[in-house]
């Protein structure tokens, strides 16, 4: 066999094909860091691990979460689409190299008697035809085009886990948002039935003083429509809370009446903070980006195999089987078969149809390194926008918490004057009733800082680590 080195091959297309073979495009440049400068960070504060919410010590909350990770839609999905990348990985690796395959014929022929060699001159019209054989090909893929085939079938193979990881993440989060919120409203409806407990108790004092001929009716009117508004919000916060059930159980992939039975619990408390050093390492903790880094590696590859369909390609094939037209000799010596012998294909006069796929392949390429550099932008903007929405409303808790000491006071002044016969019930009543609308402002705000704790969590990747196993391709490592 004549030894055919590659650069007289690559010589030999030039020259056929009268077109130049594009050179080879350069890695992009790709950011390193996202743009958080000026956000603020804390140097104690830590990445979420990949259960964060066990954090939060709530046993309802952890059973959740499993519930949502083993039966919820959108990780189905996410899974089905991982699958069936891993698989085209497969068939992408299966097409390469030595394939062997077997044949097994066996067929009823009759001759023309009117073909080149007449069938009165071999003496019978009818025979039988027996063949069996195995065929072997094997592709030597010189520059690499097959190689790179499997590594643009890999790196989307790995977008699809970043994927699937990027859903996982989503998913915990808007179960924990949801089931906190179901909390808050718990804490709120306790609080709101004790300021109907107050309305009903200063309503009955008006109303009686009304009779006595010491207070006006509209006083008594005035205390109806206080009972009734506070009555009205019991109501609706009621049908916030069965939302939110509902909702949990569409995250779970589950029927309203399948959610496990929820107790209601004190609120946590939010002590999530950016990172230090969130600008360096929030591109390899995000699943988003991380996809996005290796759609660029797959497309990469992608304008590799497009570059190496200019070069010729070289196989290698043969059979060896059993042929004969008496069956009772197909399996003798006699009746062997062997063909062996080298195939060149040469790309000639497809430069025009090559280089437009070539340009496709190249603007493919370009896509992704825009839509990678607007993913890290956008993971830069939703970590920024959820650190400083935390800091906002925890500025917020402290003033709430000056504000309800003050109320506290307030109230235990009014309980001192009735205690001395100074006053009656009716402004203790409004003392109380202040009191707690303080504490549900002051829920309302746990509840929002909870939120955005939880989104800054899934803002920082939400426990998700590329491994090093994964990592993308290093610049500059192509097929040749």
């Amino acid at each position: 066999m004549i030894a055919l080195r590659p650069g007289l091959l690559a010589a030999g297309i030039v020259l056929l094909t009268g077109c130049a073979i594009p050179p080879r495009p350069t890695h992009p440049d790709l950011t390193a860091t996202a743009p958080l400068a000026g956000v603020g960070s804390s140097s104690t504060a830590a990445w979420p691990d990949a259960q964060w919410w066990q954090r939060y010590g709530d046993e309802q909350l952890d059973h959740l979460q499993a519930l949502a990770l083993r039966s919820a839609p959108t990780l189905a999905v996410a899974r089905a689409r991982f699958d069936q990348a891993m698989r085209q990985t497969d068939v992408v690796r299966a097409e390469g190299g030595l394939s062997i395959s077997g044949s097994a014929q066996v067929q009823r022929d009759r001759l023309s008697e009117h073909g080149l060699i007449p069938s009165r001159f071999l003496g019978f019209t009818w025979y039988n035809q027996g063949d069996l054989g195995v065929q072997f090909q094997y592709d030597f893929d010189f520059w690499g085009s097959h190689g790179a085939d499997i590594a643009a079938a890999t790196s989307r193979a790995r977008a699809a886990q970043a994927e699937r990881a990027a859903a996982q993440s989503v998913l915990t989060a808007a179960v924990a948002q949801t089931y906190f919120q179901w909390q808050a409203d718990q804490a709120r409806l306790a609080i709101l039935r004790e300021i109907v407990t107050g309305y009903e108790h200063g309503r009955a004092i008006v109303a009686a003083r009304a009779r006595q001929g010491l207070d006006a009716d509209d006083n008594v009117h005035r205390a109806d429509a206080d009972l009734a508004a506070a009555r009205e919000q019991i109501a609706t916060i009621e049908g916030d809370a069965r939302i939110q059930q509902a909702a949990l159980a569409g995250l779970l992939g589950a029927a309203p009446a399948e959610l496990p039975a929820l107790v209601a619990r004190p609120l946590p408390s939010a002590d999530t903070a950016l990172p230090a050093d969130a600008g360096l390492d929030l591109l390899a903790r995000r699943a988003d980006v991380a996809a996005s880094r290796w759609r660029v590696e797959a497309a990469l590859k992608d304008v590799d195999v497009a570059r190496d369909a200019f070069y010729p390609d070289l196989s290698l094939s043969a059979m060896a089987g059993l042929s004969s037209i008496d069956l009772g000799k197909l399996l003798s010596p006699g009746s062997a078969v062997v063909a062996a012998g080298p195939a060149l294909h040469l790309p000639i006069f497809e430069g025009g149809r090559l280089r437009a796929r070539f340009g496709v392949s190249k603007a493919a390429l370009g896509a992704a390194v825009a839509d990678y550099n607007a993913a890290v932008v956008d993971a830069a903007h939703d970590a920024a926008t959820q650190a400083l929405s935390l800091r906002q409303i925890r500025e917020r808790q402290e003033q709430n918490a000056l504000q309800l000491a003050a109320q506290q006071r307030l109230l235990a002044s009014a309980r001192a004057r009735m205690q001395r016969g100074l006053t009656d019930a009716i402004p203790v009543l409004d003392a109380a009733r202040t009191l707690d609308r303080q504490r549900d402002a002051t829920v309302q705000l746990d509840a929002a800082a909870l939120a955005a704790e939880i989104s800054l969590t899934r803002a920082l990747g939400g426990g998700y680590r590329a491994e090093a196993a994964l990592e993308p391709t290093p610049p500059g490592a192509h097929s040749p």
